[in-house]
């Protein structure tokens, strides 16, 4: 079973901020996988992540829709922690849960589009694994 901590709530809804963006990757059509920094990243409910797509025409996107499997770095070297999160990414076109996923996305995330033009996108997740522990679904 999967339920994220409260740790990883603070420390990935901060972590832009605090000078450790998550590293995510994405696979494309030739399966070679493709590396992005997402700092919107956040935990959206116990068992997913979430992230802001401030490019409709993103890279990302294109390769979510022909592979949705993404895996996403935590690392913070001075407190020892690395966490990696791996699952299954989708649009959200809901409207609600789209306002709901950018306004939990750092200020600064925010400011680069205020006229929300991106794309929301929840991440289920299989496996989270850390240091010392491992959690699947």
């Amino acid at each position: 079973m999967i339920e994220l901590t409260d740790e990883m709530r603070s420390r990935l809804g901060s972590a832009l901020t605090d000078g450790y963006p998550v590293v995510a990757a994405s696979v494309d059509a030739d399966g070679q996988p493709k590396l992005s920094f997402f700092g919107s990243t956040h935990v959206h409910r116990p068992d997913q992540l979430a992230i802001w797509v401030r490019n409709p025409a993103s890279g990302t996107l294109r390769r979510i829709e022909g592979n949705p499997r993404m895996t996403f770095l935590y690392r913070h070297a001075a407190d020892r922690i690395r966490w990696t999160f791996e699952g299954r990414a989708r649009r959200v076109d809901d409207e609600a849960e789209r306002a709901e996923i950018y306004e939990a996305s750092p200020e600064l995330e925010r400011s680069m589009d205020p006229d929300r033009a991106g794309v929301a996108v929840v991440v289920d997740l299989d496996a989270v694994i850390g240091r010392d522990f491992e959690m699947r679904r």
